[in-house]
């Protein structure tokens, strides 16, 4: 039910002018991605600057600390202030997310702040290719309910098959550490592969 939920929610975003969607997938993990670009709302804001998003993740107990144990979906919302640095495809973004999730009904919630950066490869004129990478991070601060900290990284590689439309791999490492016991925790690291779409 929550895979066709996903896709319905994928497909109806795609109606509106967003400014990305991306859906990744494993093995057993589904991911779903929406980033709305907000200066195409306001004339006040230079495009491609700043972005509003949100993200659903359905991982799997098999790619967590504990495969014994039953897993939540992992929801975020989050807003990220990006620019391009000079002329050579190289952009850098610090955001911010509200993230959220259960383990074994301990509430897990946590704002972390985090810095995003891409570039485009040079010589790939004829199919345009991309890597990118984010680091983000909530201290016990930053942490709300039963967390204690909260860890996030992400590295991706694209190629653009398709005008606005790229294949993408990629691993992300998720760590949710509570303050109670069962400590620290990884809710996810995995491989992934998926599409990205530009609208």
């Amino acid at each position: 039910m929550l895979k066709k939920l996903s896709m319905m929610t994928l497909c109806a975003a795609s109606a509106f002018a967003l400014n990305t969607a991306e859906l990744n997938i494993n093995d057993s993990d589904l991911e779903v991605m929406a980033k709305f670009d907000m200066g195409q709302f306001n004339d006040a804001v230079e495009p491609e600057t700043v972005f509003v998003g949100a993200r659903l993740l359905n991982g799997h107990k098999s790619h967590s600390d504990n495969d014994n144990r039953s897993l939540d979906s992992f929801v975020e919302v989050n807003f990220l202030m990006q620019r391009e640095i000079g002329d050579r495809g190289l952009s850098i973004g610090l955001g911010v997310k509200l993230n959220a999730t259960q383990n074994e009904s301990v509430d897990f919630m946590s704002i972390p702040l985090g810095i995003e950066a891409g570039y485009r490869i040079p010589a790939s004129d004829l199919i345009p290719m991309y890597v990118g990478a984010s680091l983000y991070y909530a201290p016990s601060v930053l942490s709300l309910a039963d967390a204690d900290s909260f860890l996030e990284y992400r590295i991706n590689y694209d190629i653009e098959v398709i005008k606005n439309g790229r294949i993408t791999i990629g691993y992300r490492s998720i760590d949710t550490n509570y303050d109670v016991s069962g400590g620290n925790f990884s809710y996810n690291r995995s491989l992934y592969g998926g599409f990205k779409f530009s609208f």
